[in-house]
C-alpha cells in the first residue's frame, strides 16, 4: 500500500457518494496549487493523466 492510498481512501469514504464536475474538480486543483504550489508537477501531471484517459496506448 502506498502512503497516498490512505488520503484516497479518505476521500473516498468522506465525498464517495458525492457527483462532481470536471470544472469543479478543475477549479479545486487551481486552488491547491495556489496555497501548495510545491506540488504544481504533479497535480499537472495528474491533470494530464486524467485529460487523456481515452487517448490510445502507444
Amino acid at each position: 500500500m502506498y502512503f497516498t492510498d490512505r488520503g484516497i481512501e479518505e476521500l473516498e469514504s468522506r465525498r464517495g457518494d458525492e457527483e462532481i464536475t470536471f470544472s469543479w474538480l478543475a477549479e479545486e486543483l487551481r486552488h491547491f496549487v495556489d496555497v501548495n504550489p510545491q506540488f504544481e508537477v504533479p497535480v499537472e501531471r495528474l491533470a494530464t493523466w486524467l485529460a487523456r484517459l481515452d487517448d490510445e496506448e502507444d
